[in-house]
């Protein structure tokens, strides 16, 4: 998993309420159980039409936000079904960050797994952020995982909570897996007292 400390991106505006996870990657592509090849339908049923063309209204279809790393969003943010496609979409499509009052408590915490940080705001800063992401690509938000802030192309720094181990996890880049091999010196040790006292185990 990629470290996460500090990201200085272009910011997608989606105020939409209750995006849920079917929105962000709809049931058709779940077959997979790999997590690469999925940010190609990221909000597939809101990017494109039936004949797979463009919806040129989607904010990600519109030029300034096709490299966006940021989603700045409306309240529950990731509601619906449980699936961890949801956070692999917006990952493989570039998104390291969404912003937004809240979210869903699955996703929030499949989102830490996988690299990506969730941030929950007041409402007061979040409206001060989608103003400013509405700005398009020259102005970019800044996200810092250390100092836990997050600032507007103008400046304006809003601070968030965040919980230390995960916070630990990001900054390191450590997924499940991860932190499990933190402690190889100590498993390796483990099995090998195991199998001289215990050798037919």
């Amino acid at each position: 998993m990629d470290k996460f400390t500090t990201l200085t991106g272009i910011a997608a505006p989606m105020p939409l309420v209750n995006i849920d996870t079917d929105m962000i990657i709809p049931k058709q592509f779940l077959k997979t159980i790999h997590r690469s090849g999925l940010g190609k339908n990221l909000f597939d049923e809101m990017r494109f039409n039936s004949d797979g063309s463009e919806i040129a209204d989607f904010v990600l279809n519109q030029p300034a936000y096709r490299e966006s790393q940021i989603i700045v969003a409306g309240d529950n943010f990731g509601c619906g079904s449980s699936r961890e496609h949801a956070p692999w979409a917006l990952l493989d499509f570039g998104i390291r960050c969404v912003i937004s009052t809240s979210f869903a408590d699955i996703f929030y915490n499949n989102c830490f797994k996988n690299g990506i940080l969730p941030i929950v705001l007041p409402q007061e800063a979040v409206d001060v952020l989608m103003d400013d992401a509405r700005k398009g690509a020259n102005a970019r938000i800044t996200v810092d995982l250390e100092a836990q802030t997050v600032t507007s192309s103008d400046g304006q720094s809003f601070s968030f909570e965040m919980d230390p181990f995960r916070k630990h996890c990001l900054l390191n880049g450590l997924d499940d897996i991860g932190l499990t091999m933190e402690k190889a010196t100590k498993i390796d040790s483990y099995e090998s007292q195991m199998a001289q006292s215990r050798p037919w185990v």
